[in-house]
């Protein structure tokens, strides 16, 4: 299979990139003119973020394990019953 031209990938995909980042930055307005701290959830999301204008190689890798628990071992006991999307214990 060809690969495409970049020109081809920006024809295909840049609306719906576009649209995303716009949901994001409401995201980030609501949650900025809402009270109360910020969560592991926040402070996650912002790593993310960050990764995403840093080195060109593997963004969405280092996006995926911006959320990822790194610890090698399964918990004895889950916690919640639903998941929460990001590592309660990130740095």
């Amino acid at each position: 299979m060809k690969r495409k031209t970049r020109q081809e990938i920006l024809d295909l995909y840049f609306l719906d990139a576009r649209s995303r980042l716009i949901d994001l930055a409401a995201f980030l307005d609501r949650v900025e003119r809402a009270s109360g701290p910020d969560d592991f959830r926040l402070k996650t999301f912002r790593k993310a973020l960050h990764e995403l204008s840093g080195a060109k190689k593997q963004r969405a890798r280092r996006v995926l394990l911006a959320f990822s628990d790194p610890t090698r071992h399964p918990i004895p006991v889950a916690t919640t019953k639903a998941a929460c999307g990001a590592w309660p214990d990130a740095r």
